[in-house]
């Protein structure tokens, strides 16, 4: 094949992932492992398929090494996608259509387009006759757009995971908007909290002590103070992103029957991104003396709450990190190191004390996660197979 038709090759792969509506709620994922079976039986790679939770398939193609003894190199993408507001697009959200050297649709950018870039690489390198030191695995796993803890986070408890014996990963980062790379070697701890704050219920008209609507407010002003502090973090000190810091945000705010009807309990519910510098237990504390400040029973729970996950370590420690520097170095490519401000399947691979990276290799780009008109220019998505076949030739030669 010439340049130009595999390049053409790899577009349609894109296209054809991108029209499987593998999308939430309720995903059937069939559609997605006939397609990447029919991939793997191309570049003839063997297929395991994993199902730790009930509908919630993993897919895993290898490509075994010289020396397949060695720690093995991962590289997972998910499946699903995010709900769209079909209305919205300027292309349907599901027909991969193209203009103006443009590919438009869901999950082109959240991260269909790096599974296939994965796939393609692997297909260019076996084309030229190459045989990688360690093996390859491409893992597809399900629902890391609902948190991941029924897809990567179910399947890395599994003998089936431990078997792949993975020393390193790469997983998702998100497109710059300038000529750096990102590459994100760790994540903030998600924790989800609800604040349940009772009261005394009766008639709206009365000043009725023990008062649900005092409470809620005084642990919002908390929350939203806090908040404050971030915002003045990042205001103060350019160098520093939303990675970085603590993030909060009130959510959800539940509870009342009727106007004139003073409610028995209000719901707060905040979502929060811990920085890495943070304490999780001083944390915790500081939301239970909030509660025990805001008024009589006000209690939490946690919808989620994850511990601390160390960062990848980025220097001789890890032999990856400086294969990996050293193709990005080789290919002229300036990167800058980041924490991710949401949450990726790498937490979970990390949380397992194996070495993980998020890379996303898309410049010049506005990130789109979860917009309306999803897109990514044709040569962007070409110039990262290229990068990946480099990246990969080196870690997998470690």
């Amino acid at each position: 094949m010439t340049a130009n038709s595999m390049d053409d090759a790899a577009v349609t792969n894109l296209q054809n992932y991108l029209r499987i509506r593998s999308v939430h709620p309720n995903i059937n994922y069939d559609e997605c492992l006939v397609h990447l079976r029919g991939q793997a039986n191309e570049l003839g790679l063997s297929v395991q398929e994993f199902e730790p939770v009930p509908k919630k398939p993993i897919l895993v193609m290898t490509w075994e090494g010289q020396e397949p003894t060695l720690p093995s190199i991962l590289l997972n993408s998910h499946m699903d996608v995010v709900p769209v507001f079909e209305k919205s697009w300027k292309h349907p959200p599901f027909a991969a259509e193209i203009e103006d050297g443009v590919i438009y649709g869901r999950g082109v950018q959240d991260m269909k387009s790096v599974g296939v870039q994965f796939i393609e690489a692997i297909r260019r390198l076996k084309n030229q006759g190459i045989r990688l030191k360690r093996t390859v695995h491409l893992s597809f796993v399900p629902d890391e757009e609902v948190g991941g803890r029924q897809g990567m986070g179910e399947f890395v408890k599994t003998d089936g995971f431990k078997k792949l014996n993975v020393g390193f990963a790469l997983d998702e980062g998100h497109a710059s908007t300038t000529e750096e790379y990102l590459v994100f070697n760790g994540e903030r701890s998600i924790w989800h909290v609800n604040v349940i704050c009772p009261g005394k219920s009766g008639h709206g008209s009365l000043l009725l002590p023990d008062n649900c609507g005092e409470k809620v407010r005084y642990i919002i002003d908390k929350f939203m103070d806090l908040r404050q502090e971030s915002k003045k973090k990042l205001e103060n000190d350019p160098a520093l992103t939303i990675g970085d810091v603590t993030t909060v945000n009130l959510t959800m705010l539940s509870g009342g029957i009727q106007s004139n009807v003073v409610p028995e309990k209000f719901t707060a519910t905040f979502d929060l991104r811990l920085a890495l510098s943070v304490d999780h237990k001083e944390f915790e504390d500081m939301i239970k003396r909030w509660c025990s400040e805001a008024g009589d029973n006000v209690t939490y729970t946690f919808d989620q709450k994850e511990h601390y996950v160390p960062l990848t370590p980025l220097d001789a420690t890890n032999p990856y990190w400086l294969a990996f520097k050293s193709a990005t170095d080789d290919l002229k490519l300036s990167i800058k190191i980041l924490t991710f401000p949401g949450g990726t399947d790498s937490r979970y691979v990390r949380d397992m004390g194996i070495f993980a990276l998020g890379f996303t290799p898309i410049t010049l780009t506005e990130p789109e996660l979860h917009q309306h008109n999803e897109s990514l220019k044709i040569d962007v998505f070409l110039k990262g197979i290229s990068t990946f076949e480099k990246i990969i030739h080196a870690v997998a030669n470690v």
